[in-house]
């Protein structure tokens, strides 16, 4: 171990050198403690003062000084944490030509900015024109940007789309110039990394699997949430957003003094300051003013998971903070009063850009959930939010109650007498955040301990209801889930179980009807009027016909064109029989185990495949989803998520499996792992039943490294027929890889004009998608063919139907997405 962290160490010699010399500089200099001393500030820290006395060099020396003791720790560990594993992976000369670049560049850019915010009369702009900066943190996110350009898509977009959104945040709230400078540099890094590995721009889209672009937007929402509450909590932040940071003024009079200037009729004006001062004061108003941000930040949490709620929510959210921003400006000008800005603070200098750029921050997330809205289709099952909106009424209708009964017994607790009426009246506004009632007279004031906490907190607890209930529907089962008919169906896949791809029908998505006599069940999706199913109709082989007879009427009096989709041979025929038209739509393989041996020429490529994997270290492990260790979940997550993301074209779904489907409890998982406990790649297989007993597996899930061990589908698919054959098992199916046929196929139905179109429909897919290209991989392993097919009542309705299967397998498609993918038919 000492050993591997010496080499890996000796590989980044830039990096170490940087951090030796910030540590050298600082001892000597006395910097460590304090800081560099003013007279050494003025020669080596950045800033317009040192700027326009022509110390360019201030570009680069003020990224080997730091603020202090924690601002040297906190360098050495992002130099140790980031910066020596970027020049490792990108070497010592490229990792030094982005450190120079960027930091000076990007330095440059910094006060390039602060001399525009400064021509502006604006207090930011005065703040920046003075500040000086010394801080190593530059150029390190500096080179890890640049850097980014030669990595693979999926950390590329995670680590440009988290670390921008992270230093944009803090560059508009805190707003210092460190805070730009580091924003500064690391936009000057990324522009600057395609220029060193010889790549186009590679902007951070929101690409790759619908969970990752689901977090992609969730992320964003939640900076934006928490942004104000990290100015908040900031008394010192300068950016234009920190204005939330004035709720912390402190009140100029106590509740009883106010009483007396306020009986004042002079003293109108100060008894209005200090009653909004009052109001906004205190553990209680603040909680309040903050949790309309808490609810969207539950609502962030929604948008990862997919929730249509949640995406209504955050949107209805920024609306409404739209419109009150809106309504604030247009008083505040109108009235030219220091009345408080209804999103952040008082304004007692308002400008435009103080004015407007919350505005335009509002606008930019509203934008993105706007563009992003097909992402967020998960709804609950019905009634899961009239119980929410139902709790959250018997919360305020208590706590109103609450408010009258209890302000009546502590009337002597107010400023003034409050009569039950009057108590009614303040009632509702009690449910509202205070600086939301700036604009309003209050009818009474709280003076003792009691009366404040009742004044102050009976709101609260209405909105940490509302959030609770909000994030508990989030977990909550999505419509269409059916866990009973689930239950049944898996009941039936048991025994007497069903076909080698039937495990489907249990997936996601899908809804089931059960024959009359409960023996047979029909896993269904349906998209534009089409009941799409997955697999033949399951139970019994002794009355199939008829069940597939009782569900077809089923359809069409529901009003549903029923087509059945991804059956056998036996569907397709007895569908014929019935005058129904038939389309081969893919090509099963399947391996028989009974005399399986990997001998002769036409193995030699699992043979190597085994010897190789022998000869690294490589070994082929069972596990589930469940069980494996979290080290391993996670592998097989970011693997995953690479492969789609390097694609850069929509996840395909429906009867192709993705990361959701690995976690039921009853598919098992062989991932192939290294010596070092690194997955190489991870494949699952579904269980094949017959009469309660298993019989097969059938593969579902392949995943591999780009850059790892680069036969291990081979060896998995290898490993894994080799252990099924020892536990008895009749077969292995590789699934079916669809639009794709073979040769050896037998023409047990006939071919139509049809199915030439979906040949050539497959062969236009082919350089995208690559399914005939993976019917030609699994026959390296000498399997059987069984032709998949799609059954339909009426040709007629194929157009239909066409649009219904495509929605089943790209049901988040959208329309940029379409264009990437009518683009890369055209190049082909």
């Amino acid at each position: 171990m000492t050993t591997r962290v010496a080499g890996g160490l000796s590989r980044a010699p830039v990096s170490l050198g940087l951090l030796a010399v910030i540590w050298v500089l600082a001892v000597i200099s006395g910097a460590w403690a304090k800081g560099p001393s003013h007279e050494l500030a003025a020669h080596v820290s950045l800033g317009l003062p040192t700027l326009d006395k022509g110390y360019v060099w201030t570009l680069w020396t003020s990224g080997v000084f730091a603020s202090g003791v924690g601002g040297y720790l906190l360098a050495t560990v992002f130099v140790l944490a980031v910066a020596v594993p970027v020049e490792q992976r990108i070497g010592s000369r490229r990792f030094a030509i982005a450190v120079l670049a960027a930091q000076g560049a990007g330095a440059a850019l910094a006060l390039a900015a602060a001399r525009l915010a400064s021509a502006v009369p604006n207090s930011w702009g005065l703040e920046l024109h003075g500040h000086l900066t010394a801080d190593p943190l530059p150029w390190v996110f500096g080179a890890l940007l640049a850097a980014s350009a030669a990595m693979h898509t999926l950390w590329r977009r995670r680590i440009r789309a988290l670390l921008l959104v992270i230093l944009v945040t803090t560059a508009l709230f805190a707003g210092h110039l460190p805070d730009v400078t580091r924003l500064c540099v690391a936009l000057a890094g990324l522009l600057i990394g395609p220029l060193l590995f010889g790549r186009s721009a590679r902007s951070p889209v929101l690409g790759g699997t619908i969970r990752e672009r689901r977090t992609l937007v969730a992320v964003v929402v939640a900076a934006s949430v928490l942004g104000p509450l990290f100015a908040a909590f900031s008394p010192h932040a300068i950016g234009p957003l920190s204005s939330l940071r004035e709720l912390f003024d402190q009140v100029p009079y106590s509740a009883r003094e106010l009483v007396d200037i306020c009986a004042d009729p002079a003293l109108n004006d100060e008894c209005r300051t200090g009653q909004q001062a009052l109001r906004l004061s205190g553990i209680g108003p603040l909680t309040m003013n903050i949790l309309p941000s808490m609810l969207l930040l539950v609502g962030a949490e929604g948008l990862r998971r997919g929730r249509r709620a949640a995406w209504l929510l955050s949107v209805g959210g920024h609306i409404v903070l739209l419109g009150l921003a809106c309504v604030s400006v247009i008083v505040r000008t109108i009235e030219q009063d220091e009345a408080r800005w209804v999103l952040y603070g008082i304004h007692r200098h308002s400008t435009v850009y103080r004015d407007f750029a919350p505005l335009l921050a509002l606008i930019a997330v509203l934008v993105l959930l706007l563009a992003t809205r097909r992402l967020f289709d998960v709804r609950a099952a019905r009634g899961t939010y009239r119980r929410v909106w139902l709790g959250t009424l018997a919360a305020a209708g208590t706590a109103l109650a609450l408010y009258v009964v209890f302000g009546t017994l502590l009337a002597g607790g107010f400023d003034r007498d409050p009569g039950v009426g009057t108590l009614l009246r303040d009632a509702p506004l009690r449910l509202l955040p205070p600086v939301y009632l700036q604009l309003f007279e209050p009818p009474v004031l709280p003076l003792t301990p009691a009366a404040t906490l009742l004044f102050e907190w009976i709101g609260v607890l209405v909105w940490v209801t509302l959030c609770l209930l909000m994030l508990r529907s989030f977990f909550t089962p999505t419509a269409g889930y059916d866990l009973g008919g689930e239950r049944r169906v898996r009941e039936l896949l048991h025994n007497p179980g069903g076909g080698s791809l039937s495990w489907m029908s249990t997936w996601a998505g899908n809804r089931y009807w059960f024959s009359a006599d409960g023996r047979h069940a029909v896993a269904y999706r349906v998209y534009s009027g089409v009941a799409l199913t997955t697999t033949d109709p399951i139970g019994e082989r002794r009355g199939l016909a008829e069940a597939a007879d009782e569900f077809a009427a089923w359809c069409l009096g529901t009003g549903w064109t029923p087509c059945f989709y991804s059956v056998g041979p036996d569907t397709a025929a007895l569908a014929r029989e019935h005058g129904w038209s038939c389309l081969q739509v893919a090509e099963e393989t399947i391996v028989d185990l009974a005399d399986l041996a990997f001998k002769g020429k036409k193995f030699q490529d699992v043979r190597t495949a085994l010897n190789r994997a022998g000869k690294e270290g490589i070994e082929a492990r069972w596990t589930t989803f469940a069980e494996a260790p979290l080290a391993v979940t996670e592998q097989i997550v970011e693997i995953s998520e690479e492969w789609v993301a390097d694609k850069g074209l929509p996840e395909m779904g429906f009867t192709l499996g993705g990361l959701a489907e690995l976690q039921d409890p009853e598919v098992r998982l062989l991932v192939a792992v290294d010596r070092d406990d690194h997955v190489q790649a991870v494949t699952s297989w579904m269980p094949v039943y017959r009469d309660g007993a298993l019989v097969g597996l059938t593969l579902d899930f392949m995943r591999r490294r780009a850059d790892g061990f680069r036969v291990a589908m081979e060896f998995l698919i290898a490993s894994a027929a080799l252990s099924a054959q020892e536990q008895g098992l009749e077969f292995l199916s590789l699934s079916g890889a669809p639009l794709a046929g073979s040769d050896t196929t037998e023409p047990d139905l006939d071919r139509s004009a049809l199915d030439g179109l979906l040949d050539l429909l497959g062969r236009t897919l082919e350089p995208v998608y690559g399914f005939r290209s993976l019917l030609a991989f699994k026959a390296k392993f000498q399997p059987r063919h069984r032709p998949v097919y799609m059954v339909f009542p009426d040709a007629a309705a194929l157009p239909t139907i066409g649009i219904a299967v495509g929605r089943a397998y790209l049901p988040h498609l959208s329309l940029e997405e379409s264009g990437q993918l009518l683009a890369h038919l055209l190049r082909r």
